[in-house]
């Protein structure tokens, strides 16, 4: 008895053990079947999956932000931002996961970007991209409205945007775009982009009207080469690569600013009725690189109308100017991988009212690991704050961050 049963045993073992190798046998013919049709690699964007004949791509990659800053984290916007009480902060400040890349065809191209802290979803959009000159996107995204603002944050000089980006930015719109690089010899290289958005920001899916917002940008490569929207000369540019642009934008909606979060008001608004706010506002930009120096700069009017309260009409003004250099390129004894950056910015949230201005100064130090996808970046800052009713406020902040892309 306990023979047939030992016996019985041992058929089983033998049996699973057949059945086992049967079947890791098929797994390992079924991933030898795959790798024949696809390569595996990680690249720039992340982990990469790319078939063999090249017609569908999918990229995945994620990055962080952790930042520590003191006496605070945010720019001061009114006058009582600068009294309030000090908050020493560590955070995770951003948090995103990146999908692109093409399928069908390379030039039908997706991307859908995703902020886990807050649950966003940022961007979403298709890409036709078969002809140089002539492109067609639809979705949700940042618009190009202003190089700072179009520039990732994870590609930035510093450890985040000026002073002037919250009153000015267009930030994420729904809608449709044609855009395309018109490529003339010499100085007849122009950059396009025209789109018809629903003018309500992130997130909203209808409009609040009948109006939509209408955006144009121009860019001229006038000595004959494309700039990238990133921050610092990693590329090392051996020859001169600047480029002038301008933008316009109108929209007629609820609200006087754009973020993140979708629509808002700025200081001394709010969100109004259906159609209350006319929005006309333009951008002259620049932007320069070269063996390891670059320049970017934007001059901003916005005009707020309010269309309920007898057109009354507000101007508001900004720029910003914004320079690094990595001094390896003159010093051999400068460390390599250390760049210096330095912004100035000004603000007036009533052109009208030339008392009343807003500064920010902004010395940066960045040490690149491995280009933007690794890097850390320290920043000083000074703030001043002028009402022609309230006396001069002033303030100091440090903020240090490490963004990482994996």
């Amino acid at each position: 008895m306990y023979k047939a049963s030992l016996l019985i045993r041992i058929s089983k073992s033998i049996l699973l053990g057949l059945i086992l190798l049967l079947s890791l046998n098929g797994w390992s013919q079924q991933i030898k079947d795959t790798t024949k049709l696809i390569n595996v690699s990680y690249g720039n964007k992340g982990i990469e999956l790319r078939t063999r004949d090249n017609k569908f791509l999918f990229q995945l990659q994620s990055r962080f932000q952790f930042r520590f800053s003191t006496p605070n984290d945010q720019d001061p916007l009114t006058y009582d931002d600068y009294s309030q009480d000090k908050e020493t902060t560590f955070k995770i400040n951003r948090a995103r996961l990146k999908v692109g890349g093409h399928a069908f065809e390379p030039w039908l191209k997706y991307y859908w970007e995703y902020e886990l802290s807050q649950s966003n979803l940022l961007d979403f959009r298709i890409m036709i991209e078969k002809w140089e000159w002539l492109s067609f996107k639809v979705g949700q995204w940042k618009v190009e409205y202003t190089r700072e603002r179009f520039i990732s944050s994870g590609e930035q000089q510093t450890v985040d945007r000026s002073l002037i980006n919250r009153p000015f930015t267009a930030d994420r719109q729904m809608g449709v775009e044609l855009y395309g690089h018109l490529k003339g010899s010499g100085i007849a290289d122009f950059n396009y982009w025209a789109a018809a958005l629903t003018g309500t920001g992130r997130g909203n899916t209808s409009n609040d009207d009948n109006n939509l917002m209408y955006f144009g940008r121009a860019q001229w490569n006038f000595l004959g080469r494309f700039l990238d929207f990133e921050g610092s000369d990693l590329e090392f540019h051996e020859k001169p690569t600047p480029i002038i642009a301008f933008s316009g934008l109108t929209n007629r909606s609820p609200y006087t600013r754009f973020s993140q979060s979708g629509g808002g008001s700025l200081e001394g608004y709010e969100n109004g009725l259906p159609g209350q706010y006319r929005v006309n506002q333009w951008n002259l930009e620049s932007a320069f690189m070269y063996r390891g120096f670059s320049w970017q700069s934007e001059w901003h009017t916005k005009e707020i109308i309010d269309k309920l309260n007898n057109d009354n009409t507000t101007t508001l003004k900004g720029y910003y100017v914004q320079a690094g250099y990595f001094f390896h390129n003159a010093f051999d004894w400068w460390p390599k991988h250390l760049e210096i950056a330095g912004r100035h910015a000004a603000y007036r949230p009533d052109n009208s009212i030339r008392q009343n201005l807003q500064d920010e100064t902004t010395i940066a130090f960045n040490w690149f690991f491995k280009g933007h996808k690794n890097k850390l970046t320290s920043e000083v800052s000074y703030f001043s704050f002028q009402d022609k009713t309230l006396p001069l406020e002033q303030g100091w902040r440090f903020r240090i961050q490490w963004d990482i892309s994996l």
